[in-house]
């Protein structure tokens, strides 16, 4: 499990967006977002850099 930081979210849609990214390349992944925070934290098979890859990917940049 670990955690990334997540610029952009500001919806619940958002949140689904990032969570589908994870789910594409790991359909097990729980993938839970703070919008307040803007952190989502990951319970995956991912690394973190693929993890960060394919949420940028999808538009919404993680912050190192």
């Amino acid at each position: 499990m670990f955690t990334l930081k997540v610029s952009g979210m500001t919806c619940g849609g958002c949140i689904n967006a990032v969570t589908r990214a994870v789910q594409a390349q790991d359909p097990q992944a729980q993938v839970q977002a703070d919008l307040a925070t803007q952190l989502v934290t990951l319970e995956t098979t991912l690394t973190p850099e693929l993890a960060a890859e394919l949420i940028t990917d999808a538009g919404f940049p993680v912050l190192q």
